[in-house]
């Protein structure tokens, strides 16, 4: 008689081993196997047999007809911008990020603004139906069309669903679900994947709008395995700093709409509230007339962004310099530093330096490069910048500014929050066409060596 299989699974990344491990070999969590069963395998050779299923006939693509598409609209602008024009009929969201980030105000919210329309279900794994009504009074949440259900087992949330027939779900967390075919404990990898795919069955198959909350794991990234991300529609991240208001919501993937588009929300006593234009609100404090700072135009995804860039370099007490980065890839700093050393003529090697991206926001596009180089400059030098001033462009290792995209789209929008001198790569004029009463002084720039001559000339 075959006996059953004993593997160990990595409820953050589901690697398998046959031994316990304190330390997964894959993903570097420590304490996350579990043991799992799997049923025997028959004995004997094993054949893979086709059966005869009947077939089924092919559309053209010419021939389907989508001018019937349903999107809900939120009454979110920022969260409709990121999911591309708004909720789609039969797609499955997936909305990740840290505890007490505000995953679970929003839903609510979400469902406050379309409760008077549509019906939501609301499903809850963690918190009791008493627990959500006094979230709720606190969010003004109060309509009729929203009803709460508080269930772990999936099996009876499907049951709901169909029954119920709703216009809308929510279930919040995938974690606490699990179905009791599943050999395993709620939260483990097999769980996670088996309860997403089935209700990625149940949403296409009713063509019901499904949202699911995710956990995090200590890297940041949404925990349980990888192919979670790939069964759903979209994937949502809410990031934000824990001493500060503001959050962003990311789009890491969307199947409706572009990618690595961002909301910015502020946190408050009653709940999210929507920020029209974070550039304006990045920059309200800054300070005018200082030394080592400079305001970056970067892009996320369609839409630019006007973040300060704050540096300071100063000599080192000890032995070493120290490096830090907030907001900032760290590696980057350091091949910067390089090229001004190198291409330049500027030394850090005895200098302490620290850069700041004020607002809680993380730059990883390389169009930041040239403000980071222009900031660090004015720091050693102790020369301010002009307040009026932006940069942009991306530096090479032999010290040359490359172009970026979304050259357009920056440089108005600097235009639109009254910057009247703009540092950008000299490649970026070519294709780069401004309205007859634009205003605004324009850099244009090889190398590195060229943007320090122009911008601290004594």
């Amino acid at each position: 008689m075959a006996k059953t299989k004993e593997v160990y699974c990595c409820t953050e990344c589901g690697y398998q081993t046959p031994k316990w491990n304190g330390r997964c070999p894959n993903c570097g969590a420590w304490n996350t196997f579990e043991l799992q069963t799997s049923a025997p395998e028959p004995a004997g050779k094993r054949t893979v047999t086709i059966s005869s299923a009947a077939a089924v006939t092919p559309t053209s693509i010419t021939e389907i007809d989508v001018t019937d598409e349903v999107r809900y609209h939120t009454g979110i602008q920022e969260l409709d911008h990121v999911l591309g024009g708004g909720i789609v009929k039969g797609s499955l969201v997936l909305l990740g990020g840290d505890p007490g980030i505000g995953k679970s105000t929003l839903l609510l919210q979400i469902c406050g603004r379309l409760g008077e329309q549509l019906e939501i279900l609301y499903i809850s794994g963690e918190e009791s139906v008493r627990q959500l009504k006094l979230r709720a009074n606190r969010l003004g949440v109060n309509c009729p069309n929203l009803y709460i259900v508080s269930e772990t087992d999936l099996d009876t949330v499907a049951s709901t669903i169909m029954k119920e027939q709703p216009d809308l779900v929510m279930i919040d967390s995938i974690q606490t679900m699990n179905m009791a075919a599943v050999p395993s404990s709620p939260g483990s990898v097999t769980q996670v994947r088996e309860c997403t795919n089935a209700l990625m069955r149940l949403a296409k198959s009713e063509d019901i709008p499904i949202w699911i909350v995710g956990h995090v794991n200590k890297d940041g990234n949404i925990a349980g395995p990888k192919v979670l991300e790939h069964i759903v529609d979209a994937v949502l991240y809410f990031e934000g700093e824990n001493n500060l208001s503001y959050r962003i919501l990311r789009a890491a993937k969307n199947r409706y709409g572009s990618t690595n588009e961002i909301a910015v929300f502020e946190m408050g006593n009653d709940g999210l509230h929507e920020v029209l234009n974070p550039s304006m609100l990045l920059l309200s404090e800054r300070p005018t007339g200082v030394s080592g700072t400079c305001v970056a135009s970067v892009m996320e995804g369609s839409r630019p962004i006007m973040a300060e860039v704050q540096a300071l370099v100063t000599k080192t007490g000890f032995g070493n310099p120290r490096r830090t980065c907030t907001g900032f890839d760290y590696n980057r700093m350091a091949l910067i530093i390089a090229v001004l050393e190198k291409r330049a003529g500027y030394f850090f090697g005895s200098l302490d330096t620290y850069i700041n991206i004020i607002g809680g926001l993380k730059l990883d596009e390389p169009g930041a490069d040239l403000a980071i180089a222009l900031t660090l400059i004015s720091s050693l030098r102790d020369i301010p910048l002009d307040d009026q001033l932006i940069a942009f462009g991306e530096i090479g290792l032999t010290g040359e500014i490359r172009t970026v995209s979304g050259a357009v789209q920056r440089v108005r929008e600097a235009e639109k929050l009254g910057f009247t001198r703009c540092v950008l790569p000299k490649q970026c004029m070519k294709n780069l066409v401004l309205p007859a009463e634009s205003q605004i002084e324009l850099i244009p720039v090889q190398n590195i060596r060229q943007a320090i001559q122009r911008l601290f000339q004594s």
